[in-house]
């Protein structure tokens, strides 16, 4: 669905009022004074807010339903949607840090801080069901943000005097022979946690790559790294983090390369790992050459292993 209007160059402040009302439904720009929503009747009704405040303010506009034919694929246009809001959530990550950073390291939260930092992590959490309402393609950064809110959030709820407990070690055995879901278009931590549990957790694992958005599990099934998952980022730390502590994996390697993943993945630069760089260029490579997912799990899958046998040292194998 289009938005193209016209907005008078006066007064000023109607077309900075008029991007932000846009901004605020999840519109993207495909040309100039050309917006674009995904069709149905709630967006159809954000566009015809907008449209009446442009024709109030003295501009003019129109509302289309369209299929592009040439020039702007559904794909590009996707990409279009998913682009901005994985920039929001970005954002919204470096202000989670920011308010994280005002966290005790250790122990309950003092209660002269409590409300202070209560009061931001509710907004912080506010403001992204406001971005989820309007993520329309399930953009990338999301499951990084509510990782840094969860956490905060089990902070605020320890009791003065206790520690934050840790989840003990999984028995790998009960998760053997099952189906693991997570989102398509796989790219570092769904290649390499995909890699780990087939490699240590579940050899017959067997891989289900379903939209980000609407899915609703099937009996048996186990999602990692999506919204809601069973697996998925917890704190600060990545999918592939939480499966190696969840599953008590001690190998060194597998730490040196959870490092690696975690800052090529939330980009924080955690760890400095020098090499996250040339992997990352690797893993960008093989999400280009590779369309679909289970070309991009097969050579992500040797992109790991070698990983591996580098991080073993040459004493085990």
């Amino acid at each position: 669905m289009l938005l193209i209007h016209q907005i008078p160059p006066t007064p000023a402040y109607l077309r900075v009022k008029i991007g932000r009302h846009l901004a605020r439904i999840g519109a993207v720009a495909i040309k100039n004074s050309v917006y674009a929503l995904p069709r149905n009747d709630e967006t159809q009704e954000d566009f015809q807010w907008v449209l009446r405040e442009i024709v109030k303010g003295g501009g003019d506009a129109s509302i289309v339903e369209a299929r592009f034919i040439e020039g702007l694929s559904d794909a590009q246009l996707t990409g279009l949607f998913q682009a901005a809001r994985e920039a929001d959530y970005r954002e919204l990550a470096e202000q989670a840090r920011g308010v994280q950073a005002g966290f005790p390291r250790r122990g309950p939260v003092p209660p002269g801080h409590r409300a202070e930092l209560a009061g931001q992590v509710a907004r912080l959490r506010q403001r992204t069901i406001e971005l989820a309402a309007i993520d329309f393609f399930g953009a990338p950064g999301r499951e990084i943000v509510e990782g840094l809110l969860s956490g905060m959030e089990a902070r605020m709820r320890t009791v003065e005097g206790t520690e934050q407990s840790s989840k003990a070690s999984l028995d790998v055995a009960e998760h053997r022979g099952r189906t693991w879901v997570t989102r398509t278009g796989i790219k570092v931590d769904r290649m390499a946690s995909a890699w780990l549990i087939r490699k240590f957790i579940d050899p017959a694992a067997r891989f289900k790559f379903v939209p980000a958005k609407g899915y609703r599990p099937e009996r048996g099934e186990l999602r990692f790294d999506m919204f809601e998952a069973e697996f998925t980022h917890e704190g600060d730390l990545c999918t592939f983090e939480v499966l190696v502590q969840r599953f008590g994996l001690g190998d060194p390697a597998l730490r040196a390369i959870a490092e690696i993943v975690h800052d090529i993945d939330v980009k924080d630069a955690k760890y400095g790992r020098e090499e996250a760089a040339g992997i990352g260029q690797l893993v960008a490579g093989i999400a280009a050459a590779h369309a679909d997912d289970e070309g991009r799990l097969a050579r992500g899958a040797a992109l790991f292993d070698d990983l591996y046998a580098v991080h073993s040292g040459p004493a085990k194998h």
